[in-house]
Order: C-alpha cells, then structure tokens, then sequence
C-alpha cells in the first residue's frame, strides 16, 4: 500500500516537476531572446552582447561551490523555493527601472547576474533532487520529460518573442517572465523532495563540517569516479569553445545577414523542435549502455554543425535558402545536444551517492563553465575584429581534435570496461 502510494506520488512529481519547468522555462527565454536582441540592436557589438553572456555564466562559475555545500546541508526544498522567490523579485526589480527610468546596459548586466544566482540555487538543486522525487526506474523518463518541458518552451518563446518584439514594450516581456515565475513557485511548493531520498543522517563530526572541508569531501569522492573526471575536462574545453556557437549565432544571423527577428525566432524553435523529438525518444527507450561513447560521437557531429553554420557567409544564398539552412542547422544541434546530454545525465544521477549530489553537481557546474567567460571575452573580440567564418571553422577543428584526444578508445575502455569486451569478442568472431 505504502509502495503505491509512492509511486502515485512519484508520478504526481514528474508531471509536476514538468509543467514546472515548462512554465518558468518559458519565461526566461521569452525574456532572453527580447534581451538578446535589445542589447544587439541597441549597440551592434558582439562584445556588448557577450558580456550579457558573461554576466550569465560568470556568477554561476563563482557561487557553484557554495550552492553545493547548501544543497547537501539544508532542505533542497526550501533552496528551491526561496530561489523562484527572488528571482520573481529580480524580475520586478527591473520591471520597475524600466517604467521609471528606463532600460540600461547596467541594469540589464545587473539583473542577469541576479538570475544567473537564482538559477544557479535552482538548477544545482534540482539536479540533486531527482532521486528523491521519482523511483530509480524512472530517472530517464524525468530527465527526458525535463529537457522535453524546455524544448516545447524553446519552440514558443523564440516564436512568441520575435512576433512580440517590436510590437509590444519591454516591459511586456518582463511581466510575462514574472507571471511564469510565480506559477513556478506555486508548483515546486507542492513537491516532496524526500520521497525517495537516501541521505543518511550526518555524524556530530559532519555536522560541524566547514564549507571548505565539506567541498575537500566532494573532490575526494569525485576522483574515485573516474567518469566524473573523464566527464569534467571534456566539459571544460568544449564549453570554451562553443563561445563561438554562443555568441557567433545571434551575431551572424543579425548583424551580418540581416535576418528578420520573426525568422531568427523561427530558426531558434527548430532548436527547439529537434531536442524535443529526440527527448521523446530518450523518454521510451532503454537506457544507453554506452552513454560516454554516445556523448564523443554527439560532440564530433556538434563539431560538424559549426563549421556548418559558416557556409552562408562563404556562399552566396538567397534569403529564403539562408533562414531554410539555419532551420535546418539548429534542427540537427537540437538533436545532438540531446544525444550529448541525456545518457550522461542519467548515468550521474544512479552513480553519485545522494549525500555527494548537491557538491558534486557543484563541482562539475563550476568546472565545465570555468572557460566560458574567457571563451565570452576572447569570441566576442573576435567577431568584431575577424571574418566569422573562419572562427567557426578554426573552433570546428580544435572542439573535434580535443575530443578524440580526451575521449579516445583506451579511456572509453577504462570508463566502461564492457566496451572493451564487446570489441574483444567482436575481434576473435572476426578472426574465426
């Protein structure tokens, strides 16, 4: 009895959890697109445009650590629920600046980094509570009606927000995100986050644990992972170099070939669209045996898609063959991204101890964007000096080279020695 009413209560959390995301994920990227494009029209500068980036990763790089420690010693409940708080509040704070003063590069660098935080508390302990709201059998079906619920907000917000921008004042967008959050809040207080939580009660001794030595605790247990390290330093240098994607894509499709917004918001949905369908495959299929292998070969078709992205600024096309192409593109981006990020995301939620979760998402939060506010500054320069092309290509080639030196064959082997049998086996059948 007791049994059923968990489960009935697990799949109350993963519909919950689900619209949840959906609702505030909206939002945020209705928001992000109207933002993204305001500081771009307002100054033409890829550099202005990244340091909004920057604003956005560079305080979560710095606070990750810290958001470990809490996560793994207070209620992940209440983190939750006091991060939507202020990032309702965050909202309404600018809200406010735009009515009475209007809007400003300042005030907009100011707000992201604020939601840069807020997300930050939220996403890390999330992260950390997914095996506490659902049963282990279904962690992949959670993790792919998740990344679902921000696809299916990524299809609409950029189509929303290209037909809205323009149309209506900021601070339309503003109210939307401020809406979206406080529905959020409303969904996330109705959750148990211990239902199926295996924390074990902490020791006097562990109790009285500062933050640095609990931090020591999670590194520790992490480079007996040897995933986990595999993991963090490919993360480390393709993040770096998917600056080039970040803040190449908007520049190029704005400032370079004058892309209309209702039709850059549309290329954005087909982002958007290609994570769904491939999320919906990873919701009703078996888990992947082989998620790091599947992960090298996504980033080498990740490496693909961007040198791709530059072959309209080489060959001339007709408009409607470049916003068809770029659809096209960020279809096949939308997918990869998938394929890189559910069978490694579902491996680290069974493998990571519960006590360890909240330090060592953390951990590995803070080492995969360590590069990317230097990848921000250095692209950002770069696009305002050099041919964009050449810089997606030159990034194409260095993402591919480094991922089949981090992720070659006799570490894939190490990190799932099953591979290494299979190719044993498949050599002596050949052989026979």
């Amino acid at each position: 009895m007791e049994n059923a009413f968990m489960l009935k209560r697990a799949t109350y959390h993963l519909w919950t959890f689900t619209i949840s995301k959906l609702i505030s994920s909206f939002g945020a990227q209705v928001y992000a697109f109207a933002i993204s494009l305001y500081i771009l029209q307002l100054t033409g500068s890829a550099t202005s445009f990244a340091a909004n980036l920057i604003c956005s990763i560079l305080p979560r790089t710095i606070i990750a650590p810290f958001v470990g420690y809490v996560a793994d010693n207070y209620s992940r409940k209440m983190i939750i629920i006091a991060a939507q708080i202020a990032t309702t509040f965050a909202i309404g704070g600018l809200l406010f600046v735009s009515i009475n003063y209007g809007l400003s590069l300042a005030a907009i660098y100011t707000t992201t980094c604020v939601l840069s935080i807020t997300s930050t508390f939220s996403g890390v302990t999330f992260s950390s509570s997914i095996t506490g709201l659902v049963d282990e059998a279904r962690i992949q079906k959670a993790m792919s009606l998740n990344q679902m619920s921000i696809s299916f907000a990524s299809i609409g917000s950029p189509a929303i927000g290209g037909l809205l921008y323009g149309a209506v004042t900021m601070p339309v967008f503003l109210v939307i995100y401020m809406i979206a959050s406080f529905f959020a809040l409303i969904l996330e207080s109705t959750m148990n986050f211990k239902l199926f939580a295996k924390r074990k009660e902490k020791t006097a001794e562990q109790s009285k644990e500062s933050m640095r030595q609990s931090m020591k605790a999670g590194i520790a247990y992490m480079k007996l992972q040897p995933l986990l390290m595999t993991v963090i330093w490919i993360a480390l240098l393709v993040n770096f170099l998917l600056g080039a994607f970040e803040v190449g894509y908007s520049f190029i499709l704005v400032e370079k070939l004058k892309i209309d917004p209702q039709h850059f918001g549309l290329t954005q949905g087909a982002f958007a669209v290609g994570m769904l369908m491939m999320s919906i495959y990873f919701s009703v299929r078996k888990e992947v045996m082989f998620p790091l292998l599947v992960s090298k070969r996504g980033i080498l078709g990740m490496g693909a898609i961007l040198s791709g992205i530059s072959l309209p600024l080489i060959i001339s096309l007709s408009y409607g063959v470049v916003f068809a192409y770029y659809a096209v593109i960020m279809f096949g981006f939308g997918v990869i991204i998938i394929i890189v990020n559910t069978p490694l995301q579902v491996m680290l939620q069974k493998q990571i101890d519960d006590d360890y979760k909240g330090r060592v998402f953390a951990i590995f939060e803070t080492m995969a964007m360590a590069l990317m506010p230097l990848g921000m500054v250095l692209y950002g320069y770069l696009y305002d000096v050099l041919p964009p092309q050449w810089i997606l290509v030159v990034s194409s080639i260095l993402l591919i080279s480094i991922v089949l030196i981090l992720a070659r064959p006799s570490v894939l082997a190490k990190v799932h020695p099953q591979l290494d049998e299979k190719n044993v086996l498949k050599r002596k059948l050949e052989a026979m």
